[in-house]
């Protein structure tokens, strides 16, 4: 596999540093260290100050790269710096495009919200913008010693496919234990199940078929996904959930003490690249670390 890991030398960037060492890299396996050097518009006057800034900049780039190679020498992979000038979301898409890399990592560095972390524009901009598969390592990055567990929330489309496929070829250890979930938003969601029970048989009838059908096609998703991901994992775990598809896969995410949440993005209708709201929101609020695919 090959990783592009994005730095700018904070704490944020460093965790996911630390978190990259609880994967199960081979020499076969390569990670990139990329720091994007960006400048801002100089006021005129200023030119002299500028010239010191870029100076100091440059300066401290090594630095910031050695730190993080310094974190991952106690993995296998074969570790590469790089440095490249601009803005930062575009230098790591356009990095991770032009070199074809299986996966981009980054940490979530951003505002601390209400018993969440609230991501930066520039891991935002990267979630929307990169058509590679980017994880968001969020804190606390610094358990090592654990085994990993993962969230792989399906709904069976192609980009849960993808995120499936994706999860089967990463270095995960042996002992990486994976719950698979299914989320089912019920189709008679809008009628409080307490008024509905208490209407006629009819409507009995009507709610209990369709919970009866809904529970069968979440078995279909999950043993598809299973099936998927049985050749890497050994110890799978199937769920299925019925609610709000987001607010479910953050609750069960604490339940099973989730290292990573892992989904794909098909992204909002029309517009090409833009991450859907489950997908956004899942990032915002998650306490784990997360892992967009798209198809």
């Amino acid at each position: 596999m090959k990783i592009l890991l994005a730095t700018d030398g904070s704490e944020f960037s460093e965790g996911a540093a630390k978190f990259l060492t609880r994967f199960n890299f081979s020499s076969h396996d390569e990670i990139i260290v990329l720091h994007a050097v960006s400048w801002e518009p100089v006021m005129s006057g200023w030119e002299s100050l500028y010239v010191d800034l870029k100076k100091i900049k440059y300066e401290i780039v090594p630095k910031i790269l050695d730190s993080a190679k310094d974190i991952l020498k106690t993995s296998k992979a074969k570790i590469s710096t790089s440095m490249v000038n601009g803005y930062p979301d575009k230098v790591i898409v356009d990095a991770a495009a032009g070199s074809d890399v299986d996966l981009v990592v980054m940490g979530a560095r951003g505002l601390r919200g209400i018993g969440s972390l609230i991501v930066g524009s520039v891991t935002k901009l990267v979630a929307i913008n990169s058509a590679k598969p980017v994880l968001i390592v969020k804190p606390p990055q610094q358990r090592v010693s654990e085994k990993m567990r993962i969230l792989f929330a399906t709904d069976g489309s192609a980009c849960s496919d993808a995120a499936g496929e994706v999860l089967s070829s990463m270095p995960f250890a042996e002992d990486t234990e994976v719950t698979v979930l299914n989320a089912i938003f019920p189709a008679l969601s809008d009628i409080p199940e307490r008024f509905s029970m208490e209407i006629n048989d009819r409507i009995k009838g009507i709610v209990a078929a369709a919970r009866e059908k809904e529970f069968k096609e979440s078995e279909k998703v999950i043993e598809k996904a299973g099936k998927q991901l049985s050749n890497k994992f050994s110890k799978i775990q199937k769920l299925t959930r019925m609610g709000d598809p987001t607010e479910e896969i953050l609750k069960v995410a604490e339940s099973v003490n989730a290292d990573i949440i892992t989904v794909g993005s098909s992204g909002m209708r029309g517009i090409k690249g833009v991450l859907g709201s489950a997908s956004r929101k899942i990032l915002n609020h998650s306490r784990p670390s997360v892992l967009i695919v798209k198809s």
